[in-house]
């Protein structure tokens, strides 16, 4: 399967550089592969830069969210809670900041490395949610900035070959105490790998 996943086309820039709601609903399905893993994206996250006041990228330009407000299609990887590390790609055209946070996954290559790192034994709990995808796919704050569009690179996003119509449900972000009601959350429709359902 990971050989196989290596041939399917890498989402180039242009994906990237459109609207960060368009970006985060066109995302669902996709694979992202870190590595000797891969995912396919369930459920997401839209952050519109200046005017989201839940957005990092509302404090404006800073050391942390240079990468925000930088080209398209790179990956933002930051620390929250003392805990936990989150995977956003870069939206918008450069200069006009705008990401997606990838909040659920669901594993499709290097399972049982995925359910190891994560310590367990269901294949739903791997990466339902920001910060158990990342430890299950080994993606730190190393990875922040690295480009995702390069075949080759470690950390890619790719389109499956034969994709299928997917039914999308909306609704507000989760955890957040601004924008609280802005239906920006994106996620497929009855799969078991979404962080929560509604």
């Amino acid at each position: 399967m990971e050989e196989k996943i290596r041939n399917w086309e890498v989402l180039p820039r242009e994906f990237y550089a459109r609207p960060s709601v368009e970006v985060a609903r066109d995302l669902l399905g996709k694979v992202i592969v870190h590595g000797s893993t891969a995912g396919r994206i369930v459920e997401v996250e839209a952050y519109l830069g200046l005017k989201d006041g839940a957005a990092h990228a509302s404090r404006g330009l800073t050391p942390r969210t240079k990468v925000i407000f930088g080209p398209p299609g790179h990956a933002y990887v930051y620390f929250i809670y003392g805990m936990y590390e989150c995977l956003d790609l870069v939206a918008e055209p450069e200069g006009s900041p705008g990401c997606v946070l990838i909040r659920a996954l669901e594993p499709v290559a290097g399972i049982k490395l995925m359910m190891r790192r994560r310590g367990v034994i269901r294949i739903e709990e791997t990466a339902s949610g920001p910060g158990k995808l990342t430890v299950a796919m080994a993606i730190t704050r190393k990875q922040n900035g690295a480009d995702v569009t390069i075949a080759g690179r470690p950390l890619t996003v790719r389109r499956m070959p034969d994709e299928e119509p997917l039914r999308v449900i909306s609704g507000p972000r989760v955890g957040i105490r601004k924008a609280v009601d802005w239906p920006l959350r994106f996620y497929l429709a009855g799969n078991p790998h979404v962080s929560r359902p509604r």
